[in-house]
C-alpha cells in the first residue's frame, strides 16, 4: 500500500471518488429538501406550519415558519449548487433537529425518519463542505490549481 497516494488529497481515484460522492450527496439531498420547502413557500403549506408552531408554543410562529420553509427551499438549492454549503447545511440541520426533537418528538421513528436523514446529511455537509465540484470551491479556494494535475 502506497502511503503517499493515500494521503494525497488532490490526485488519484480516491480523491475523485470522494468529490463525486459529495456532489451526488449534495445535489440529491439539496434538490429533495428544496422540493419540500417549495411546497411550504409557494404551495400554501406555510399556514399549517405556522399553526403547528403556534400549538407548540414557539414565539413568533409565523417568522419561524418562514425561516424553516426558506431554510429547506433556499438552503436546499444552495446545497445542491454547493454555494455557501456549510452555512446552508447548518440552517437545514437546525430546522431538521427542531422537526425531529420538537415537532415530531412523540411520533414513532418512521414519522420522523425523514427529518433524521436530512439532518444526518446536513451534518455531514457541515463537516465536509461542498467538495471539489462546488461553487464554494470555485469562489473561495486559493490553492494553486497546478497542484491538481499531478
Amino acid at each position: 500500500m502506497n502511503k503517499t497516494n493515500e494521503s494525497c488529497s488532490c490526485c488519484g481515484w480516491r480523491s475523485k471518488s470522494l468529490s463525486a460522492g459529495l456532489l451526488w450527496l449534495r445535489v440529491l439531498m439539496g434538490l429533495a429538501i428544496a422540493y419540500h420547502g417549495y411546497g411550504k413557500v409557494f404551495g400554501g403549506h406555510i399556514v399549517p406550519l405556522t399553526e403547528g408552531l403556534t400549538k407548540m408554543g414557539f414565539p413568533l410562529p409565523s417568522l419561524f415558519a418562514w425561516l424553516a420553509a426558506l431554510s429547506e427551499f433556499a438552503g436546499g438549492l444552495l446545497i445542491a449548487f454547493g454555494f455557501g454549503t456549510r452555512i446552508a447545511a447548518l440552517f437545514v440541520f437546525v430546522t431538521m433537529a427542531v422537526a425531529f426533537f420538537v415537532a415530531h418528538a412523540k411520533d414513532p421513528f418512521q414519522v420522523k425518519e425523514l427529518a433524521y436523514l436530512y439532518g444526518v446529511v446536513a451534518g455531514a455537509l457541515i463537516l465536509t463542505g461542498g467538495g471539489r465540484f462546488s461553487i464554494d470551491r470555485l469562489c473561495c479556494c486559493k490553492e494553486d490549481k497546478s497542484s491538481e494535475t499531478h
